[in-house]
Parts: structure tokens; sequence; C-alpha cells
């Protein structure tokens, strides 16, 4: 449950590191972190219950493509 508040609390820091500090770059720092702490959620869940595991993959799916789009808003920038 450790893991899933951590993730939670990354999730909710990124949005005010990204746009409130205009900060692409602590932004992908955070978002790298979040991704972590999403996957080793993930893998905690799976050996809870295999159906709440899977419930996740979509939203690790989606905080990679946020973080692809994070990185190219660093590296055009």
């Amino acid at each position: 449950m450790a893991v899933f508040i951590l993730q939670l609390a990354m999730n909710a820091a990124w949005s005010p590191v990204f746009f409130g500090l205009r900060s692409p770059a602590s932004g992908l720092a955070v978002i790298i972190i979040l991704w972590v702490l999403i996957l080793v959620t993930i893998l905690e869940f799976f050996k809870l219950s295999k159906t709440a595991g899977y419930l996740l993959l979509p939203y690790i799916v989606w905080v990679s493509f946020a973080a692809l789009l994070n990185a190219s808003i660093v590296f055009i920038n």
C-alpha cells in the first residue's frame, strides 16, 4: 500500500512541477520516478490479484506516453 500511496503522490506532484514551476526537466524527473513506482505497484498488485495488476496496465501506458511527450519538450527546448 505504501508504494501505491507514493505513486499517487508523485502523480499529484507532476502537474504543479511541470506547469506550476514551468520546469519540463523537473517534470521529466518526476514522471520517471512515477513510472518506476507504477511498475513496482503493478508487480506488487499482481502478487495480490492478477485482475488488480492488469487494471493498472493502461495507467502505465498512459504515463509512458506522457513521459515521451514531456521528454520531447525537454529535448526540443
